[in-house]
């Protein structure tokens, strides 16, 4: 069974900054964690591998630096990666970004699985795992809580809605976005980590990928932010109270006057 598993690297949560001019997030010198979101998904794949065989390889689209995050990947059991990247994909949307990882996908070829966390903590739109689906033509279910293997080539998906409980029937290959509640990602242990950098990242730029150019980066990025700004902070009048309680009373009622 080969299993494909998007991830992304995203900033540490605290240090996530806007730059004013373009309206992107500032991903230079910050540092990169795989998203949380995505370590399960990472998980449900190893343990389909375990159950049935095969491999799984992670994939990501970025900068060189997104390395670090497919290392750590491979540290938690993955079998290999790779990682699109070059100056052409930089803007993407989640269209284009959606489009590119498909072709990848196209690339690695003879896929059974492909699975993505439920949605980035930076960005939170929750919509690259269907439309890589859309662009692949592959059979979806997304928030997936339980995935089961029904038989070689069908796999079984339970979600919960706000009223109902589904159970969906998926025929392979087929993309599947998961729920943190399906699983408890493993710890990557000092011996995986070592063998983690003896595996090996492939790196794809748009020449070794049957790409539409007008589909990726910024010129097939149709969605456009024209502001990005941190909600505003009242700051309100703070008064410090006497620490002996009976002053700290006189105190407070004299505020209330």
């Amino acid at each position: 069974m080969k299993i494909v598993v998007g991830i992304k690297q995203v900033p540490e949560t605290d240090s996530v900054k806007i730059d004013p001019n373009t309206n992107n997030l500032v991903r230079s010198g910050i540092q990169g964690i795989i998203n949380p979101f995505d370590k399960n998904a990472i998980e449900a794949a190893l343990q389909l591998r375990d159950q049935a065989g095969g491999e799984v390889i992670l994939l990501s689209m970025g900068p060189d630096s997104y390395t670090t995050s497919l290392r750590d990947g491979m540290a938690m059991g993955a079998d290999r990666a790779v990682l699109v990247s070059s100056r052409a994909f930089g803007g993407a949307d989640t269209l284009a970004t959606g489009y590119t990882l498909a072709k990848a996908i196209e690339a690695i070829g003879d896929v059974d699985l492909v699975l993505f966390g439920r949605q980035s903590v930076d960005a939170d739109t929750g919509q690259v795992g269907p439309i890589v689906a859309e662009f692949l033509q592959f059979p979806q279910v997304t928030f997936a809580e339980t995935l089961e293997l029904d038989s070689e080539k069908t796999l079984v998906a339970k979600r919960q809605l706000d009223s109902a409980v589904q159970d969906i029937k998926l025929t392979l290959p087929a993309v599947v976005t998961v729920r943190k509640e399906l699983n408890t990602p493993r710890y990557e242990t000092p011996v995986n980590i070592k063998e983690s950098f003896e595996k090996p990242i492939t790196i794809w730029t748009e020449a070794d990928l049957n790409l539409d150019l007008a589909k990726i980066g910024q010129a097939g990025s149709p969605t456009k932010v024209t502001k990005v700004y941190a909600p505003t902070k009242d700051v309100k009048k703070t008064v410090t109270l006497s620490p002996d309680p009976a002053q700290a009373v006189s105190e407070l009622l004299s505020q209330l006057d």
